[in-house]
């Protein structure tokens, strides 16, 4: 008899509990709050790398103008040595310290990081070293969100949310693929964890930072992926095809691996060979280049790589197309990345792994009898998976820049890739959350405390 009663007064509660002030203001505050934050964070970071990717094309510019500047790459070297020798105390570490900070506060992230990066790579680029434009937005990004920290006076944890808000925001504006730079500042900092607590603000930034560059005028490479017709929404899945993306994912795996393994090495062969005190491993490093070019007699594998230079056949865009790589296209942008980044130029490492991947997915392609324009878009995510531990973030950029068709295959590529590029990628502040395979993490570092997740040092 009491029961229609008490259903409508336990109705009444739920309704109640819904809509009362307490928990909408347990999430509306943190919300707002977060949204505070973002924004100031993605609005200057957005137009600084809109101010760095025009800056960027015009040094490209005058580089393939004038390919005798070339041989000024060693005085570079010398000259961005000298910059970080003197003023870039704390900034060195780059990428690595920015995760460093989010994972364990210590210093903070110099402002002066933003300058010195964005300096640097413009002469790297001006020059022909062989570098990206990734580690350079982030840091930037990262160099505003913590000055913006220190000016607003704000807590330990509001200073983490806001450098993943600035990683995100340099991301997702200087590839114009907003959505991965959420997910890729969420997913880089720890290996099989994402940090969910600041998904809402970390993906407005993002957005806010591609929105504001591209307000600015920047405009991003348009990138073209045939679907078949009648297809739809969805490519028609086919398992041998699938079964080819599989088996050339975990190639785009071993490349990333190659790749990271290569750069460490050589990075600590630099710091064995040449003392810190002394600035001159990036002349070092541009001697290499050099002598690698003249070896070769290209100008491909110099630069970013996303157009071919005057001189030279190969490029990420070429790629795309049959006889746009030949067989050994991504090694060579391995050794010339690696030697550049390694030495102490300034870039970054994803632009090259994007020519890595699409060149090397040319060549698997016309090996497999698969469509070549597919796995070149495979192999330029994939490779970038493995190398930074960020199959999801990859994934998304795949659908992000060449459609949401082929979701499936650009998954399976990603997902190999990652399983099989080992824990040590280019990003040694790292940590293992949950390990890749059933060997363990490597013990904790001094700086560690116990019960933190395992991490790697961080390249000097």
């Amino acid at each position: 008899m009491h029961q229609p009663l008490e259903r409508a007064e336990s109705a009444g509660g739920m309704i109640r509990a819904l809509f009362s002030l307490r928990d909408r203001s347990q999430v509306l505050l943190p919300l707002l709050h977060g949204i505070l934050l973002a924004l100031p964070v993605a609005g200057v970071t957005g137009s600084v790398v809109a101010l760095f990717l025009w800056a960027l094309d015009r040094m490209i510019e005058l580089q393939w103008s004038h390919p005798s500047l070339l041989w000024g790459l060693p005085l570079a070297g010398a000259v961005v040595g000298l910059l970080y020798h003197r003023h870039g105390r704390g900034s060195e570490k780059g990428n690595n310290l920015l995760i460093e900070e989010i994972h364990q506060p210590g210093g903070g992230v110099p402002v002066r990081m933003a300058p010195l990066v964005l300096l640097g790579t413009l002469v790297t680029h001006l020059f022909g070293g062989s570098a990206g434009r990734e580690g350079t937005a982030v840091q930037m990004g990262g160099s505003v969100a913590g000055g913006l920290a220190q000016w607003f006076k704000v807590g330990t944890e509001n200073r983490r949310l806001m450098l993943m808000c600035g990683i995100a925001a340099g991301f997702g504006a200087v590839f114009g693929t907003p959505l991965t730079g959420a997910v890729f500042a969420l997913e880089v900092l720890v290996i099989g964890r994402l940090e969910y607590g600041a998904l809402f603000p970390v993906l407005l930034a993002s957005v806010a930072g591609d929105t504001v560059c591209s307000a600015w005028g920047i405009h991003h490479t348009i990138y073209h992926l045939d679907v078949p017709q009648g297809a739809g929404q969805h490519a028609v899945l086919e398992a041998g095809l699938l079964f080819k993306a599989a088996l050339a994912g975990v190639v785009f795996g071993l490349a990333g691996r190659l790749f990271a393994f290569l750069t460490h090495s050589l990075q600590h062969g630099f710091a064995r060979l040449v003392p810190k005190a002394v600035p001159l491993r990036p002349v070092a490093g541009g001697l290499l280049v050099i002598a690698l070019t003249l070896m070769l007699d290209t100008r491909d594998f110099l630069g970013l790589g996303v157009h071919a230079p005057p001189q030279g056949q190969v490029s990420i865009l070429s790629s795309f197309e049959d006889g746009g790589a030949n067989p050994w296209s991504w090694l060579w942008k391995t050794v010339f990345t690696s030697v550049t980044i390694a030495s102490g130029f300034k870039g970054g490492e994803v632009t090259p792994l994007f020519f890595i991947g699409s060149t090397l997915g040319n060549t698997l392609g016309t090996l497999l009898q698969a469509p070549v324009a597919l796995f070149a878009a495979l192999g330029f995510i994939a490779v970038f998976a493995g190398a930074a531990n960020t199959p999801l973030a990859c994934t998304i950029m795949g659908m992000e820049l060449f459609g949401a068709p082929y979701a499936a295959y650009f998954a399976t590529a990603c997902f190999m890739a990652y399983g099989f590029s080992g824990h040590a990628g280019i990003y040694r502040a790292q940590r293992v959350g949950i390990a890749k395979h059933r060997t363990p993490p490597e013990p904790a570092t001094p700086r560690e405390k116990p019960g933190q997740l395992s991490s790697k040092p961080a390249a000097e």
